[in-house]
């Protein structure tokens, strides 16, 4: 019986590998350019760091990967991650000589549970976190740099969609809810549940028309948000810190010309969010999201320390992806063909000094000539090495491999 591979699981092909390799560089290019370092952490972390401070919702939680870590270690329950931003911020507070504005990136998997077998259990993301400062202009640089990745990968038609918790926070306490009550809804509304808001619209009437502007705004601008402001001022005052704060965010996103979608009572996820949330999507196609946690630092431990970040889904990425570009230090490709056992050494030989000055060849094994690109057969006597180009179907004997070198025109 042939054994299958695990569900929610996924195969990663040498042309996919190719994919997934070219979305990391990218990535990882755009953040080394916008200043940022980056960091990696375990794939292991014990349970209470996703659960002591409430950090992740019940709908995240009830889908990790947990197990008990047994005698001889800790003999807590651990689990596999299934969150980047929450281990960065741990891993930060852990290492007290970090710079007081920390900008830090990371490509790592996550692990979520999916009952049906039809998505990645293993998910691949590229995350960035900016840690030590609360600005609009910190929020915006991080949906610009995550904007400009997708764009450098190819992809267009990026749509923003933005919300604030903030403001979701507000709504819930106009609604006159307790604390505890806050929380319990906030996390439907962030696991997706928007039902839970028409729910509180049936106990406080009062409150819907006042309320339903912000509720049902979609696609308006900070222009839209302003005439809220005035509104709320006198009657909701604790409306205006939030409300000031994504007039901001979405003023400075109007200046750089970046187009986005406002939907307040939407958000996804991670109840640590305590600003602006921002997703981004290709058509239906999720491939990213992230927001402001200043909450987060202090939750675990740390001290009162503001961030925000975000993440890339690589998955959904790869799927959209038509063209890429390989990387360019390869360059030219070289077949070496031994013609003896003997003659191998000298291939080998050859090889390695290739290698050294930055050109991809291999060993080649076929007795056919390759359609493209350099052959170069090495023998144990003059002429040792045989230089052919396969695409102009030309040869020319070389003695040394310095005059190999030449004939190739120096190319690295």
């Amino acid at each position: 019986m042939r054994i299958q591979k695990c569900k929610g699981t996924r195969d990663l092909t040498s042309r996919q590998m190719e994919q997934f390799r070219f979305i990391e560089s990218v990535f990882r290019d755009s953040c080394l350019k916008w200043g940022y370092e980056e960091v990696r952490t375990p794939t292991l972390e014990y349970l209470h760091l996703f659960t002591s401070a409430g950090t992740l919702t019940p709908g995240t939680l009830g889908k990790v990967y947990s197990f008990l870590d047994w005698d001889g270690w800790s003999g807590e329950r651990v689990v596999l991650r299934p969150d980047g931003t929450i281990p960065v911020a741990r891993m930060y507070i852990d290492n007290e000589n970090q710079k007081e504005l920390a900008r830090l990136f990371y490509i790592t998997n996550i692990f979520i549970f999916e009952e049906t077998g039809l998505e990645n259990r293993e998910r691949w993301q590229c995350g960035s976190e900016m840690i030590g400062i609360s600005s609009p202009s910190a929020d915006v640089e991080l949906v610009s740099l995550a904007v400009e990745t997708l764009r450098n990968i190819g992809i267009p038609n990026i749509k923003i969609k933005l919300s604030h918790a903030g403001i979701i926070r507000a709504l819930l306490t106009g609604f006159g809810l307790s604390p505890e009550e806050q929380g319990k809804v906030f996390d439907h509304i962030l696991d997706g549940d928007t039902a839970v808001i028409a729910q509180l619209k049936a106990q406080r009437p009062e409150l819907v028309n006042l309320l339903a502007p912000l509720l049902e705004m979609k696609g308006r601008n900070a222009g839209f948000l302003k005439n809220q402001k005035t509104i709320f001022t006198s009657k909701l005052p604790e409306f205006v810190p939030a409300l000031e704060n994504f007039i901001k965010v979405t003023e400075l996103l109007t200046a750089m010309g970046l187009k986005y979608e406002i939907d307040v009572a939407s958000g996804t996820g991670f109840e640590y969010y305590t600003g602006m949330i921002f997703q981004l999507f290709v058509g239906d196609v999720k491939v990213g999201g992230g927001g402001r946690y200043d909450a987060l630092i202090p939750l675990l431990g740390g001290k009162d320390i503001p961030a925000s970040g975000f993440a890339l889904y690589i998955d959904p990425i790869m799927d959209l992806i038509k063209t890429y570009h390989s990387d360019e230090a390869v360059g030219v490709t070289v077949n070496v063909q031994g013609k003896s056992i003997a003659a191998n050494k000298n291939a080998f030989e050859l090889i390695n000094k290739l290698h050294s000055i930055g050109l991809k060849a291999s060993l080649t094994l076929e007795k056919q000539l390759p359609s493209s690109g350099w052959l170069i057969q090495v023998g144990e006597s003059f002429p040792v090495y045989m230089l052919i180009n396969a695409g102009e179907k030309t040869s020319r004997p070389a003695e040394t491999i310095e005059q190999v070198l030449k004939m190739m025109g120096g190319k690295k």
